[in-house]
């Protein structure tokens, strides 16, 4: 396929190009795969600026995407990709045979750190999904940064820099420029641009905020290097319709929901404190009632209803043989879906993306944070079903944008099967304001202590 670029992809092959660090915060859908190999090939065949390239990505990403991408598109069928994936043994023989560009998992790269010791041959290293080096203390950033002086250019991908604020950012940051913007230590860029905003005993700060003018002071350092646009200003997507699927429980099933519910929250009636663990907890238990099957103490499965099964029956009936692709929340959500949809395959391999590409997947079963990243899904269908919420919106987001994303020729129905009555409706709401923190948790089970309160209040007055 003839690859014609955007005005806004040329613009980002050409940052790349000027810019022997920087970073392209794109969002979903923009094309970082294609704009970054294309940038790629010219440094190595066209200027001879780079002679070795190594990508580090998300497992599923580094098993499927850059190579179908490269394979897609003309101009870059010269490219030689090998996946560095597998087995020790397996990931050694990939890096022996002779190729362009190398792609590795993100959770090998301490292995092929201490593999390559001292003779370190990538000059040019891609990080996709940048954030996932957030973290300053994490294996994967500390292997990384030991060779980070021998590599000549580096590119940081992302859509998401700061999902938890900019506290996050110190990591990535150093990793392209070494310290140079941000300040050689994460305790010197704390202390610079945040205060502590909560404690734990002894003292232990666990929770920062920027101080006044620090976003802007921030941004202001990192301009030169990042490279930052919005899909809405540039792509013309199809149009995306949210449609919320009103799932009534069984009375026996809603009589069990409100029981386990009560039982959940009957700790906190009398003042215990919730706090984030805890309502990540009480929340988890909740949506798998609403789903219609929880783990029981013994770890054992216990079905409660299959009234979100039947009105996703519903839903695929409608589709009149379109494919359907259903995010589930649980591992029990799965084996249910799996016995009630025989035809239904779960996202595996690179082959399940293939075949549904290929439209031979009547219904894809899919893990939100399996398919986060990377993953071009929108040839194979139109029509999304959440089966099971998330409180994560940028999990919600990235998974949406597998088929609501540059490429898709029809208008993207993203179903959501919301069960009547129970915390499913608290995380709508918050997915529609696009507020998933830790407050609109905690807020979400404090307001249904309230009720249970309430209720108990009510049976004591009769």
């Amino acid at each position: 396929m003839e690859f014609k670029p955007h005005a806004y992809q040329r613009y980002a092959i050409a940052h790349i190009l000027e810019h022997p660090a920087c970073a392209l915060l794109l969002d979903m859908g923009m094309g970082k795969t294609v704009i970054t190999l294309t940038a790629i090939a010219e440094l190595l065949h066209d200027r001879f600026e780079v002679s070795k390239v190594l990508v580090v990505a998300p497992k599923r990403v580094a098993e499927d995407t850059w190579t179908r991408e490269a394979a897609k598109w003309d101009h870059l069928g010269h490219l030689r990709i090998e996946r560095v994936l597998g087995t020790a043994k397996q990931r050694l023989w990939a890096l022996a045979r002779l190729a362009d560009v190398y792609v590795i998992n993100r959770e090998n790269i301490p292995w092929l750190v201490q593999a390559c010791g001292k003779h370190w041959p990538f000059d040019m290293v891609v990080i996709d999904e940048l954030s996932s080096f957030k973290s300053p203390t994490a294996h994967r950033f500390r292997s990384l940064r030991r060779v980070r002086p021998l590599i000549k250019r580096i590119v940081g991908l992302t859509g998401t820099p700061a999902p938890n604020g900019l506290i996050d950012l110190w990591a990535q940051v150093y990793l392209l420029d070494q310290g140079e913007r941000l300040g050689k230590t994460v305790t010197g860029y704390r202390t610079r641009y945040f205060e502590p905003a909560q404690y734990v005993a002894g003292g232990r700060v666990v929770k920062w905020q920027p101080l006044e003018g620090a976003e802007q002071a921030i941004y202001a350092k990192l301009s030169d290097i990042c490279l930052s646009m919005r899909a809405e200003d540039w792509l013309e997507l199809p149009e995306r319709i949210d449609n919320i699927v009103p799932v009534r429980l069984p009375e026996r099933a809603r009589a069990a929901y409100e029981r386990l519910e009560r039982d959940l929250l009957l700790p906190f009636l009398d003042g215990g404190d919730v706090v984030a663990a805890n309502a990540a907890a009480l929340t988890g238990k909740l949506l798998q009632m609403a789903n219609g099957a929880v783990y029981d103490e013994d770890g054992r499965v216990r079905e409660l209803h299959d009234a979100k099964l039947e009105a996703l029956e519903e839903v695929i009936e409608a589709a009149n043989g379109k494919p359907v692709l259903v995010f589930y929340g649980f591992r029990h959500d799965l084996e249910r879906l799996r016995r009630h949809f025989p035809q239904a395959r779960e996202l595996r391999s690179s082959k399940d993306i293939e075949d549904w590409n290929a439209g031979r997947v009547p219904v894809l079963l899919v893990h939100p944070a399996s398919a986060g990243h990377g993953l071009n899904l929108q040839a194979g269908g139109n029509i999304v079903v959440w089966f099971g919420l998330t409180w994560s919106l940028e999990l919600y987001q990235q998974a949406n944008a597998r088929l609501h994303r540059q490429g898709q020729m029809e208008r993207v129905i993203v179903h959501h099967l919301v069960a009547e009555g129970t915390v499913d409706e608290d995380v709508m709401r918050a997915l529609q304001r696009k507020a998933t923190s830790q407050k609109a948790l905690l807020e979400a089970v404090k307001a249904r202590i309230e009720r249970v309160r309430g209720g108990s209040a009510d049976e004591r007055a009769g």
